[in-house]
């Protein structure tokens, strides 16, 4: 438990991010994020887990590190990465050049190989499941073919010292980073089983613009078809995103799934190469907030339409997996501050829990003989960790397997908790409690937020870890307010566009009911939030003063400025309007407007290439802070996006929250962090 009181230990845990299956089920492939061989940097190795339970093995280690691992057949693993070749100097080794190239490792072992290095590098990569034939998602500048031109074109850019970008239709940013002025192509690549070299790569979307931008992609099992999301744009800045067929041999592209108002997304093809199972999403209206589904089509197209798997199942499906027979498609879903597996019956519809425990799935990878299924299993108080599910044994345990850094041991102990609001509606959340909390030795509570909105508190967060806190004797409250995912659409619909109204009410009618509790001091109170998080803790700053301190992170404070500047405007107009036009629900919501009302301490976190929440939001609050005479405090990284994802600005960012909360709610003297 050593590893949540020092934060030196604790950026050092590993972390298990993703994981896929072996096409003969003999073996995992996983993704494990920890500190890299500079102190101040975290990387990426790929580690060999058994799917019996045996001891867990690093397969990579590159200073540069490696990351989306993707099998081919034979057993081959692609992965992605900055690494480079045996030899080459590193005064030959630039920016421009140090770009993620592909790389592939063989089935027996041995040295890795690159086989592909695109000038603007592999952004992603997709393999088929019966041949040796592979994706990649790379940039190229419009108008170039062939890698010898998009090279010679950044390399004019460079020895120009151009970096400008020209816009002329979507989006110009992302989170974190610029869109443009490259854009990324689909290529098709091969790469025959023990062949050195291979890898050439074809492209499949000459100059699509950005239509592949954030789209994930599929080949069928066969490697004949790819099947991808493609981006199309709207009139007034909007965009909906469509599934987009293409033949490999001949590059001809059709349209499998679109529609106006919704986005279709995440496509899988089945084992027998008929059907494609994707996500759509509903886009909000100024009235209502979209619906989700997963919905059904043959590859080859019939004139019947997609058909939804999941009419009359109250729950939005976050990520799915064919199951090998063809007959089911396994699939993710809040629900209940749970994450849990289910299986949806292609013919009948039928819906059935694979899983019934408090945890939260992802990475789901079905054995090909069908009797098992692997996934990270992740709870609030346990790390993402593969697991093995017995499909033979209904409602069977989950089987943990071996990974680095697992299992954890945490300070405390965490309970579900709930209380009803005054429209009947039942808000939950989970209380994390510190070791010997009880009505004897009462523990200060810590109200936090999640982000979102539309979200839940159901896994593990590294990045929004409750468990600090508890090393330091806080209990935390993560409550599931009006706007969260797993309680179902009108549950949702109770915060829409209204954010000052039900998600307020909802956060302190639970906040109410766990300060009742004789584990609690209601007098030691605290709460915090990012992002959806930040902007509640900048809506409560200004409307109770029942808190002792609060911390806003990211969070959003003046709604027409921030909707006017974000990375994606038109999807806020959607549910808010024209702020100029449809004034209203930005005057009713927007916390800037309550700044004179605030009266607790406050300290703002923002970082400079946070796109999502722009930085303005923080400074447009500072000064209004500034300028009416308030307690705040402002943490600013120049280099950090909408998270703190550098391993010293970590320790800051917590060793900060934890000086601020102990001054306010402890009562300690302030102690400013050392490295600040």
């Amino acid at each position: 438990m050593s590893q949540f009181r020092d934060l030196t230990d604790y950026v050092a845990i590993p972390a298990v991010t993703s994981l896929r299956l072996a096409p003969d089920g003999s073996w995992l492939a996983a993704a494990v994020q920890a500190l890299g061989p500079e102190p101040g940097k975290f990387g990426t190795s790929i580690w060999r887990v058994d799917p019996l339970g045996g001891q867990a093995a690093r397969l990579t280690r590159s200073a540069e590190g490696e990351s989306a691992p993707e099998f081919l057949p034979d057993g081959s693993l692609l992965f992605v990465s900055k690494r480079q070749e045996p030899g080459q100097k590193k005064k030959d080794i630039t920016d421009e050049t140090a770009k993620p190239a592909l790389w592939l490792l063989p089935p027996g072992g041995g040295e890795a190989r690159r086989i592909a290095a695109p000038p603007g590098g592999v952004d992603s990569v997709a393999a088929a499941r019966a041949a040796q034939r592979f994706l990649t998602a790379a940039a190229a500048f419009e108008g170039t073919v062939g890698t010898d031109e998009d090279a010679g074109r950044r390399k004019a850019r460079a020895d120009a010292g151009v970096n400008a970008i020209l816009h002329e239709s979507g989006p110009v940013r992302f989170w974190d980073h610029d869109l443009g002025p490259d854009s990324l192509r689909l290529h098709v690549g091969h790469a025959a089983a023990g062949e050195e070299g291979g890898g050439e790569l074809r492209d499949l979307t000459q100059d699509c613009g950005r239509a592949l931008d954030e789209q994930p992609f599929c080949l069928s099992p066969d490697g004949t078809t790819a099947v991808t999301g493609w981006r199309v744009p709207e009139p007034a800045g909007e965009n909906r995103d469509e599934l987009l067929v293409i033949d490999i041999e001949t590059g001809k592209h059709r349209t499998l799934l679109g529609a106006s108002g919704a986005d279709f997304g995440s496509p899988a093809v089945s084992e027998d190469g008929t059907q494609v199972v994707a996500i759509r999403w509903e886009h909000d209206t100024y009235a209502t907030p979209g619906d989700v589904t997963l919905v059904v089509v043959p590859l080859e197209g019939d004139n019947a339409g997609p058909r939804d798997l999941l009419a009359g199942f109250d729950r939005q499906p976050l990520s799915a997996a064919w199951a090998p027979d063809g007959q089911s498609v396994y699939f993710t879903a809040d629900d209940n501050g749970r994450r849990p597996i289910f299986a949806v019956s292609t013919s009948t519809g039928e819906v059935v829990s694979v899983t019934r425990d408090d945890a939260a799935y992802d990475c789901l990878c079905p054995d090909p003989d069908g009797r098992a299924l692997y996934a990270l299993r992740a709870t609030i108080s346990e790390p993402p960790t593969p697991v093995r599910i017995d499909l033979t044994v209904p409602a069977a345990d989950p089987v943990r397997l071996q990974a680095p850094g697992l299992p954890l041991e945490v300070p405390g102990r965490v309970e579900e908790v709930s209380a009803t609001a005054a429209d009947g509606a039942r808000i939950r959340g989970w209380l994390v409690l510190p070791d010997g909390a009880s009505e004897e030795s009462k523990a200060p509570l810590l109200l936090w937020v999640h982000g979102g909105p539309v979200m839940s508190w159901n896994a593990w967060s590294w990045r929004w870890n409750p468990w600090l806190m508890a090393a330091r004797g806080y209990s935390v409250l993560l409550p599931d307010p009006a706007l969260s995912t797993g309680y179902g659409q009108d549950f949702i619909a109770r915060g829409h566009a209204n954010w000052g109204d039900k998600p307020f009410t909802d956060v302190m009618t639970i906040t109410d009911a766990v300060l009742a509790r004789p584990d609690i001091d209601a007098d030691r109170t605290a709460m915090m939030g990012g992002s959806f998080g930040g902007y509640m803790a900048n809506w409560i700053a200004g409307h109770t003063t029942r808190f002792r301190a609060i911390v806003s992170h990211a969070g959003l404070w003046a709604l027409d400025q921030m909707f006017g500047t974000t990375d994606g405007p038109a999807f806020w107009r959607r549910i808010f309007g024209h702020p100029v036009l449809q004034p209203e629900r930005y005057l009713a919501s927007s916390p800037h407007l309550h700044a004179d009302s605030i009266a607790t301490p406050l300290l703002i976190i923002h970082g400079d290439r946070d796109y999502r929440v722009p930085v303005g939001e923080a400074l447009r609050m500072w000064a209004d802070l500034s300028q009416h005479g308030k307690h705040a405090k402002f943490l600013y990284f120049p280099d950090e996006n909408h998270w703190i994802l550098k391993p010293g600005d970590v320790r800051v960012w917590y060793g900060t929250i934890f000086a601020f909360l102990a001054e306010h709610v402890l009562g300690e003297e302030w102690q400013r962090p050392e490295l600040l």
